[in-house]
């Protein structure tokens, strides 16, 4: 008899562990009873997850899914972080964003936890002439700053380097970025007529000069916003980044000081761990480019929270999501982090909705302590696969780019739009078929919700890339119904009719009634359907039911009156049924179609 170390933990220590193929025919056993006869790898293969890029997510991850040696942290090919210490000393730069010239709101951010600013300068934003106005106050020695401000990036520099000047602020003791990104306002706005020189004078000075100021922002969000994977938006970052340094080392830099100008920005979305897999990716492929360049370093990431998964209906289930998607940017070891706040995509923040954005961050430090573990993903079976799979990913996107003739070339050809658009073609058929729901919009939609309103924020740059939402289909059906109850006092109704007990119709009627109120269409279920003032109609029960009475009934509420019949199930062949609702079916296509039948415009 084997005898075993007394390490404390003997529970189950006499058992063999159990093995993959024990695993696998177990997985075989539950498939079969759901009708699915597999065995061996496709079993295991069946409970796979299908995921953008090519990517697929397993079910169980072992040691046997090998990924390279990610190294030490701040070490290349820096996986487990830009930084030896990751951010273990202070947390994370908590920067916020500020569209608007409102000094106020700035002071108040920064006395209660931001660590830097994320201004939005020039015609876009914070007018140029105001900088001085809005950072009154501010500690600029403390305090980062850093510019987005498209084609007026220099005025905007200049100003910011004259109040560093004017305010008694060291050279070595400014931080930041002045925040020039040519490709990137290229991206939003199709403008590709900025010249370079003024920006890669700006470098010069920022290398010579001032230490700890960046010139260049590599922004991916333009590219996310209009709908990319997240391999294309690595791929389009290294594409821009390397544009970036051929740029700056022909204008006399080295390629050392060309890669110490640059910032990453990327999105964090509420998929944490595809997040977490991206942001580690990102570094182990610029570690990849620099290397090549000679001048091996590491990249500084910002990331912010997607402005892609922002719900204008039921905003409040944003900072659920904000949340996930910080805690994702935090383990994935982001430098800096944004959090939207969760009115972002209903106008100017108010007061409370910046509060919580950067409570946000201020929780996961200071009470999750998320930032005292470096990598706290690292080692991770599944995360270390994912971050390689990622990468391989990204770099394939980012050697088509460079076939196309890099970053400026492909964004001026259109074909790198219409790569974007292609995925986002995919995902929009996803979301469509509630796929991939939305909470509080196509999955538990409440109709009687007050809509927040909000001042109106500047109008953001436009013309070039689009910028994509994940709720704008079912906002769009929304809209139509907020008008029609604005004309007529009532909304669109459809009248749903249980048949037999609630053991059979309970779980249909949940599904109907959610269906269509995704829509904007309100569900009746009392009554009788002459006394709905609904025109259509869903009948709602069990499989058993619908064979025994669906015609009947389908047939007497014709009779009655109703004008659509539809049955919430799979499609049969019952007389007088006219449409059928199911799982997995086009919901923006049958709830758009039925809004027109009502004549709802």
């Amino acid at each position: 008899m084997t005898v075993l170390p007394d390490d404390g933990l003997s529970l189950a220590a006499e058992f063999p562990d159990a093995t993959h193929e024990q695993w696998q025919r177990l997985v075989e056993g539950v498939l079969r009873k759901s009708g699915k006869e597999v065995s061996g790898a496709a079993a295991e293969d069946a409970l796979s997850t299908t995921l953008e890029d090519g990517l697929r997510a397993r079910p169980l991850y072992t040691a046997d899914d090998s990924a390279p040696d990610p190294g030490l942290p701040g070490f290349a090919p820096f996986v487990r972080g830009g930084r030896p210490e990751g951010n273990t000393l202070g947390g994370w730069d908590v920067r916020q964003q500020h569209t608007a010239a409102d000094g106020a709101a700035v002071l108040g951010d920064l006395e209660n936890g931001v660590t830097s600013l994320w201004l939005v300068a020039g015609a876009d934003g914070i007018p140029v002439s105001s900088l001085d106005r809005v950072l009154d106050g501010v500690y600029l020695d403390l305090a980062p700053v850093v510019l987005d401000a498209g084609r007026d990036v220099e005025p905007a520099a200049r100003e910011l380097l004259r109040l560093y000047q004017e305010r008694g602020v060291a050279k070595e003791a400014a931080r930041g970025n002045l925040g020039a990104d040519p490709l990137g306002h290229e991206a939003r706005t199709g403008d590709g007529g900025l010249d370079f020189a003024p920006v890669a004078a700006l470098a010069g000075l920022c290398a010579e000069e001032y230490p700890g100021l960046r010139a260049l922002t590599v922004d991916a969000l333009p590219y996310h916003e209009a709908g990319g994977s997240a391999a294309q938006e690595l791929g389009s970052s290294l594409a821009t980044g390397v544009a970036y340094l051929r740029e700056l080392t022909e204008a006399g830099l080295s390629v050392q000081q060309a890669v110490a100008q640059l910032e990453f920005r990327y999105a964090a979305t509420a998929d944490q761990f595809l997040t977490i897999a991206k942001l580690r990716a990102a570094r182990r492929l610029w570690a990849r480019v620099t290397e090549v360049c000679g001048a091996p370093g590491g990249q500084v990431q910002h990331a912010v929270t997607s402005p892609v998964m922002m719900s204008r209906r039921d905003p409040w289930v944003n900072m659920l999501r904000t949340t996930v998607a910080t805690l994702a940017a935090g383990v994935g070891g982001a430098d800096a982090v944004t959090v939207l706040p969760f009115d972002h995509a209903l106008g100017l923040p108010d007061a409370f909705a910046r509060r919580i954005a950067r409570n946000t961050s201020t929780i996961l430090v200071e009470e999750s302590h998320l930032s005292r573990v470096i990598d706290p993903a690292g080692g991770s079976w599944y995360v270390e696969r994912l971050t390689d799979e990622l990468a391989h990913a990204g770099w394939e996107f980012f050697q088509w780019i460079e076939r196309e003739g890099g970053q400026a070339a492909a964004l001026r050809s259109g074909r790198l739009g219409q790569d974007l658009a292609r995925t986002w073609e995919a995902r929009s058929a996803k979301l469509a078929k509630r796929r991939e729901p939305v909470t509080g919009v196509s999955e538990f939609p409440n109709l009687a919700e007050r809509l927040v309103e909000r001042a109106p924020a500047p109008v953001p740059p436009s013309g070039g890339l689009p910028r994509v939402r994940r709720d704008e289909a079912f906002e769009a059906l929304r809209a139509r119904s907020d008008a029609h109850l604005a004309a007529t006092g009532s909304r669109p109704r459809i009248f749903l009719a249980a048949l037999g007990p609630a053991a059979a119709h309970t779980a249909r009627l949940t599904f109907a009634s959610n269906l269509f109120q995704a829509g904007g269409i309100e569900p009746v279920t009392e009554g009788a359907f002459e006394d709905s003032g609904a025109t259509e109609v869903c009948l709602c029960s069990s499989d058993t039911l619908y064979e025994e009475r669906a015609a009947e009934v389908a047939g007497e509420l014709k009779a009655t009156g109703a004008g659509h019949v539809f049955l919430a199930g799979r499609p049969g062949q019952y007389p007088d049924v006219d449409a059928y609702v199911f799982a997995g079916c086009d919901a923006v296509a049958v709830l758009s179609a039925t809004l027109d039948r009502m004549g709802v415009s």
